[in-house]
Order: C-alpha cells, then sequence, then structure tokens
C-alpha cells in the first residue's frame, strides 16, 4: 500500500532514478566521471530507497551533477591589457606585477606555438607579505585581467587537510574538499582560487 501511495505521489524510486539519469546526462561529464556517476546510479537502483547507504549514494551523485564539468570562461591572454589592469587596481608592487605579466606572456606564447596544455598545466603563484598588503585584490585582478571567475578558499583554523582535499565517502557526513566546493561555487571549470 505504501508503494501504490508513493507512486501515486510521484515519489518512487524509478522516478528518482530516472531524474538523476537525466542530470547526469545533462552534465556533460567527461567519460570517467561519467562511467562512476553510472556505476553509482545502478547501485541506488538496485538497492531502492530503503538501504541505509541511498542517502550516500544520492549525496554522491548530487556532488557529481552540481559540478560545472562542460563549462569553462573564455580566458584573455593579453600580457598589455593584463598590466593595464594591474596597474590600474594597484599603486607600487612593480615586483609583482612584472611576474604575472611574465606568466601571462610565456602563456600566450605556448599558445600561439600550438603547445598543448595537459592536466597538470595549471600555475601556482605564490604571493607572500603581511596582511593588508594586497594579496587578496592581486588574485582579484589576476581573475578581472584573465576573464575568469575568482573564487576564494579561507584556510583559517583549518586542522585537518581532508577538509581540503575531501573525506572518504566512507565516514558519515562525507563532504568533498574546498577546491572542489569553490569550482561548484563560481560555476567554471578554470577559475582563479586564492587559497588565503
Amino acid at each position: 500500500q505504501m508503494e501504490s501511495i508513493r507512486k501515486e505521489l510521484g515519489e518512487d524510486d524509478a522516478s528518482v532514478v530516472d531524474e538523476y539519469r537525466a542530470k547526469i546526462d545533462a552534465a556533460g561529464m567527461p567519460a570517467d566521471a561519467e562511467a562512476q556517476a553510472r556505476k553509482e546510479l545502478s547501485r541506488l537502483e538496485r538497492m531502492g530507497e530503503q538501504s541505509a547507504e541511498s542517502s550516500t549514494i544520492r549525496s554522491y551523485l548530487d556532488w557529481l551533477v552540481s559540478l560545472p564539468w562542460s563549462t569553462r570562461s573564455d580566458e584573455r591572454l593579453d600580457p598589455v591589457g593584463a598590466r593595464d589592469v594591474l596597474d590600474a587596481d594597484h599603486a607600487g608592487l612593480d615586483d609583482v606585477k612584472d611576474r604575472i605579466t611574465e606568466h601571462l606572456a610565456v602563456a600566450k606564447l605556448r599558445r600561439d606555438r600550438g603547445v598543448a596544455d595537459d592536466v597538470r598545466s595549471g600555475t601556482i603563484l605564490t604571493l607572500i607579505g603581511p596582511p593588508g598588503t594586497g594579496k587578496t585584490s592581486i588574485g582579484e585582478s589576476i581573475a578581472r585581467a584573465t576573464g575568469r571567475e575568482f573564487g576564494r578558499i579561507s584556510l583559517g583554523g583549518i586542522r585537518d587537510e581532508a577538509e581540503i582535499r575531501g573525506h572518504r565517502r566512507t565516514y558519515v557526513g562525507a563532504l568533498p574538499g574546498r577546491l572542489v566546493r569553490a569550482l561548484r561555487d563560481v560555476g567554471t571549470m578554470n577559475p582563479v582560487i586564492l587559497l588565503d
């Protein structure tokens, strides 16, 4: 009787599975992520909603379909324009501006010569200085100069690296790391992320 009531209300397991299947199709995931999502979806379909593990699988699937897998910002690699943005936003800091401009010039040269980027081709810039010297605003200026989204992750008070990289799914209340959450929040796969 409960099953027939759920079907009348549209809360049956099949509708949940179909909803996830449609979300996975629309997410634009890479092949390996999509294969993992479909594997988890088939596990959910086999075990049903009454299983204790179904909420863990649903949470995992919710995170997979909420990421901006196929959304990227149109990156502008213009060293001269970037220097103009940096000069307009900040007085002084010439050595920092020179280094950022050099990095953008090298990235533009690589793209113009057809050097393919691989998974490890992201860049890490380290900004060092006391509070109030403009580290966060330099990050915002870099994002504005390159046409990318900006995300800031505050690392104050973190004692466990699992908060940054994410917890294992076996833990109760496991969440993805702050980097994954930042990607979801900014809505693109190529933002400028500041670990502050």
